[in-house]
């Protein structure tokens, strides 16, 4: 479950990298940000999906030498009749697309799962995707076919066997949507692991972004605010990482009323102690203690 703690140190961590990017555009920086932020998680959601992906594929093999060897003859039904010449190509189309299939699949097989975490979660998301693109496309062709084969209802009896066949693949396909988006899927106690992994990394942004966009909202208020707390203030005097925290708990003793400004600064301390100085639970105690005073 997403914690209060998670998404306050991803706040800090966010506004402090802003800070060091000279002030520049956040929207610029929230991509990257993330995908450091992440990774880990990213990397346990893509060895999850990997492997759901995998045992899937177990028995999609059977389905797919089925295919296989019924293809020749169907190709040649079809071939043999020029008013199906349209429904032997989508065919041909067909059995390209499963070739493309297997050769992702062991792609994805061959990655290697040891290296660090930004490079598993990169590769494993780009082929995965890829993957996924090709079984839409598959399933949207096995699919026409079938609506295309309408119009010779005479070949319906020749073409039973390749039919039968590429409906067990499409029954497949449809697996493949649940594992592709399984918050469409709350009942598949399967997908929990990779259902709640996605739906815990999104809250995270929307949240942090959130109560970031809000502290970077107020900022010229909050500076104005511990100016009159800090003697000599300056922004750039003080350690960026305490700068921060600082504006962080600032704004939400001067705006979150749903958080009491004893429990904003308690939390600030652990802040400063967890990314600052030895000094930094102090100072951050002494300047947000003033603040909540003033």
């Amino acid at each position: 479950m997403l914690s209060r703690r998670q998404i306050r140190e991803a706040v800090v961590q966010f506004l402090y990298c802003a800070d060091l990017e000279g002030g520049a555009d956040p929207a610029s920086l929230r991509e990257p940000f993330w995908q450091f932020v992440t990774e880990s998680d990213r990397r346990a959601l893509m060895l999850a999906t990997w492997k759901t992906i995998h045992h899937l594929s177990v028995s999609r093999e059977q389905r797919h030498n089925e295919f296989a060897e019924r293809l020749p003859a169907a190709s040649a039904i079809l071939r043999a009749d020029p008013n199906t010449e349209k429904v032997s190509i989508l065919l041909d189309r067909i059995a390209s697309l499963e070739s493309e299939w297997s050769s992702q699949l062991a792609t994805l097989s061959r990655i290697p799962r040891n290296d660090d975490d930004d490079s598993v979660s990169t590769r494993f998301e780009e082929a995965i995707g890829k993957l996924f693109r090709i079984d839409r496309d598959l399933s949207s062709s096995i699919k026409r076919f079938f609506e295309m084969l309408l119009d010779h209802p005479r070949k319906g009896k020749q073409l039973e066997a390749i039919t039968g066949s590429l409906r067990r693949l499409d029954r497949i396909s449809d697996r493949m949507r649940m594992i592709e988006s399984p918050e469409d899927f709350p009942e598949r106690t399967e997908l929990a692991k990779i259902r709640d992994t996605r739906v815990s990394i999104q809250a995270l942004r929307d949240e942090a972004n959130r109560m970031t966009d809000s502290v970077l909202g107020e900022k010229e208020s909050i500076d104005e605010r511990l100016h009159t707390v800090i003697e000599n203030f300056s922004p750039e005097r003080i350690d960026p990482i305490d700068r921060a925290i600082l504006r962080l708990a600032t704004w939400e003793i001067l705006h979150d009323p749903e958080v009491p400004a004893p429990v904003a600064i308690n939390e600030a301390i652990e802040l400063a102690k967890r990314f600052g100085t030895s000094d930094s639970g102090r100072f951050v105690n002494g300047v947000l203690d003033k603040v909540a005073k003033s």
